[in-house]
């Protein structure tokens, strides 16, 4: 039966009609999206309701921290349309390209470009973006796991339904388009059943779970803080001003969008060295993996083999082996990178019509063909094609499989296959010898990862023996430890195994995501690489998962990110910008937190103390910009490639509650201080910008070590600016003036003793989080 398709006359039409397979969701928000989420949220609608009170006071010039906000809006904006820019540009040229049969010729279209009732013919490794009904068939295998929960692939013939969602796992097929875009059944059943990987994101987790927790406390403080103040007979317009400084004080304003900055940076960065980001936590959650599993083809080798030769049984000669294996090629027409090298070496046209293909898949290890002329081939993996070799059949596998090459085994029977099962006695023909090639690239890059403490796991279809071999070469610390998970009950327990051995041979789809399952069980945090069908379970597992470009439609289509110029090495890259992103927003959230934790500790106290807030808003201008707003974007975009240490919220917490419960308690002083020697509003609050500028400048210097050159003239230009408003802007912050004896006598002293102070309270915060620690 020979498919014409649709003629280019009706698909103009269709697409006229707009009868096009447009894309279910784009991988990047759209720019009206990006907006409405950078300038609607919920702490830039608390700044609007705390700029109308301030309104309302007449104080215009307490209004300046919206400009910090505005700031802050148009930068966050900018970097996103600027990472979505190159994501954009990344996804088409790592997009999926589909083969459609119109006016009788195969062409390569992408996904938007089908048309209903286009026929398209697919094979092993593609992800169907169509309903669609089967023309014609050979062999054809679909997982449709991800929309019916089903793990076990399906096969279809001719007249089957076929569903947009699943995968080819073999065999190959020729489909009419039923129903396209958004009536086809994954668009009208993703939001039920298509899960999306939730991202193991440490840092934004974190941040979240802060900002969630001071968004309920803010409002109550605000308010009991106001209420307190005017039960003080403090004036109205103080009230608010004091109150309205606790509670942005509060809010770390800049610390989501810092966090956001630093990823959509990465993205970029990650984007110039072709790699494309699918999910932007995923950054960080590769710089924290601990193993990482890495599939043999594709990944440690570059996937393209090379036949060595054949070893003959049973008086086959060459010209037999040929004509079997080219006939059995051509019939099955796989294209993965084992069928490739064999068609290239067996190049024999066929001599016979097939009237049954069982094509290859993971699950078989094996494939064959059945010819009513020549009876049914078969060959795969020798343990599953004949596993009853005579010991010299076995030796000779032996002696090849300890060199690193893969071994397959042809055999030959008069009976047809019962179904998609090996047919009954199978005599040996021969072996076909293959050899891997390993990358240039790997040996280099998976001696980084010892370096940086990362256990490699060597995860593969093939023989155990022989990849062990091919991981030694490669430099796989302890690849002598193999196993054959073959020889596994499927629900083994594989805790003991996956702590031991670091090679896994003969691997089902199946054990791939319970090795996963196994390792993250042990606290791990797991990356995978994976390029076929047979690794879709496992790289949706993993904690992380990266494909390779040249992989299949159904590996990149799961993956987190995609290495679009097939380079393993590519890998560092992304190591290494989620370490400077995890890093760096650990020093900038430590300087956010710390204005976080002494204005709740202060606002709270000052509800039981009878005096006033001792900040104005405007006051908490230059503490925040000079100490915190300005400084993070130097720190948060420098490089910094160290490992991850310790947990994020004890790494940040530690010098913000040392320089945070300082403030408070130098502020408590003067505020008593004050009081006793009759010191006006304006002169405690000039003395409380004083000390808590001076501390906040101390933590950033010791959150900015190792320092150069760009962060030390940064240091010395913040300190520049925060001193100088005490001598030429007093009257724009509110400030008195320091020239007066009784202040400099508070001032100094204050000043002299918080240095030594703050680090010892860093020496004391340090102990007591160890002591908890080894309690816990």
């Amino acid at each position: 039966m020979r498919i014409s398709g649709l003629t280019k006359e009706e698909v103009a039409i269709k697409m006229e009609k707009g009868e096009t397979n447009k894309p279910l969701k784009p991988l990047t928000r759209s720019l009206k999206r990006i907006f409405y989420d950078n300038i609607f949220t919920l702490f830039n609608m608390i700044n609007v309701v705390i700029a109308c009170f301030i309104i309302y006071t007449g104080s215009y010039k307490n209004l300046v921290f919206l400009g910090v906000i505005l700031t802050n809006i148009f930068i966050g904006i900018v970097q996103e349309i600027r990472a979505k820019k190159n994501i954009d540009r990344l996804s088409i040229l790592s997009q999926l390209k589909l083969t459609v049969i119109r006016q009788g010729e195969k062409e390569k279209v992408t996904p938007e470009q089908i048309v209903q009732n286009d026929v398209l013919y697919v094979t092993s490794g593609e992800q169907l973006c169509v309903d669609g009904h089967v023309l014609e068939t050979t062999g054809l295998e679909v997982d449709e796991s991800q929309l019916t929960g089903e793990a076990d692939p399906v096969f279809k013939y001719k007249g089957d339904q076929v569903l947009s969602g699943s995968y080819i796992v073999s065999g190959n097929a020729y489909l009419e388009a039923t129903a396209i875009g958004e009536e086809s059944y994954a668009a009208k059943l993703s939001m039920e059943v298509k899960r999306d990987k939730k991202i193991n994101s440490e840092l934004l987790e974190m941040l979240q779970k802060i900002i969630r927790v001071l968004s309920f406390a803010i409002f109550p403080i605000g308010i009991l803080l106001f209420v307190s103040n005017h039960l003080q007979h403090v004036p109205i317009n103080q009230s608010i001003l004091g109150s309205s400084a606790a509670i942005i004080g509060i809010i770390p304003e800049g610390l989501m969008l810092i966090t956001s900055i630093a990823l959509a940076v990465g993205i970029v960065h990650l984007s110039r060295k072709k790699v494309l980001v699918k999910r932007m936590g995923s950054i960080e959650t590769l710089a924290r993996v601990d193993v990482l599993c890495l599939d043999k083809t594709g990944t440690i080798t570059d996937g393209h083999l090379k036949v060595l030769g054949t070893i003959l049984e049973n008086g086959v000669d060459e010209e037999q082996m040929e004509a079997v294996m080219g006939a059995a090629l051509h019939s099955l027409a796989d294209n993965n990178p084992t069928s490739l090298a064999l068609s290239k070496y067996f190049a024999t046209p066929p001599l016979w019509q097939a009237d049954h293909v069982v094509p290859f898949s993971s699950a078989r290890k094996w494939s064959g063909v059945h010819y009513q002329e020549a009876g049914s081939i078969v060959f795969g993996a020798p343990e599953y094609v004949l596993p009853n070799l005579t010991d010299v059949q076995q030796e000779k596998i032996a002696i090849h499989k300890q060199e690193g090459v893969r071994v397959l085994a042809v055999a030959q029977s008069k009976d047809n296959f019962p179904g998609n099962y090996l047919p009954s006695e199978l005599e040996l023909l021969g072996f076909i010898l293959l050899k891997d090639t390993l990358r240039s690239e790997a040996v280099q890059t998976l001696a980084y990862f010892k370096e940086q403490d990362v256990s490699i796991r060597v995860i593969s279809g093939d023989d155990p023996q022989t990849v062990s071999h091919i991981a030694l070469q490669a430099g796989v610390e302890n690849a002598e430890r193999f196993i054959d998970m073959s020889q596994l009950a499927l629900d083994a327990d594989l805790t003991e195994i996956v702590a031991y051995y670091r090679v896994f041979g003969r691997v089902s789809p199946e054990q791939k995501k319970y090795l996963i399952q196994a390792l993250k069980k042990e606290g791990h945090t797991v990356g995978m690489t994976g390029d076929g069908v047979n690794d879709i379970l496992a790289l949706r597992e993993a904690d992380c998962s990266i494909a390779m470009a040249s992989g299949s439609d159904a590996a990149k289509s799961v993956s987190d990110f995609v290495l679009l110029d097939s380079n393993f090495d590519g890998m560092v890259g992304v190591v290494m910008e989620g370490r400077r992103v995890v890093n760096n927003i650990q020093r900038v959230a430590s300087l956010y937190l710390t204005k976080t934790v002494y204005s709740a500790i202060l606002a709270v106290l000052f509800i039981f103390i009878n005096s006033p807030y001792p900040f104005q808003l405007i006051q908490l201008t230059p503490i925040t910009a000079l100490t915190v707003g300005i400084p993070s974007f130097f720190l948060a975009l420098r490089p910094n490639y160290e490992r991850i240490k310790g947990n994020f919220l004890k790494n940040v917490m530690k010098p913000a509650l040392s320089a945070g419960v300082l403030v408070v308690l130098m502020i408590l002083i003067i505020t008593f201080i004050g009081k006793y020697l009759g010191f006006t509003y304006e002169q405690i609050s000039t003395l409380s910008v004083l000390l808590t500028g001076s501390i906040c400048l101390v933590s950033l210097v010791t959150v900015s070590y190792p320092l150069n050159a760009i962060i030390r003239g940064m240091l010395a230009a913040m300190m520049i600016c925060f001193y100088s408003i005490f001598v030429f802007f007093q009257g724009i912050f509110s400030l008195a003036s320091l020239w007066d004896w009784q202040m400099l006598l508070v001032a100094i002293p204050l000043l002299v003793v918080a240095l030594p102070l703050y680090f010892w309270m860093r020496k004391l915060s340090d102990k007591l989080m160890h002591m908890q620690e080894k309690a816990s």
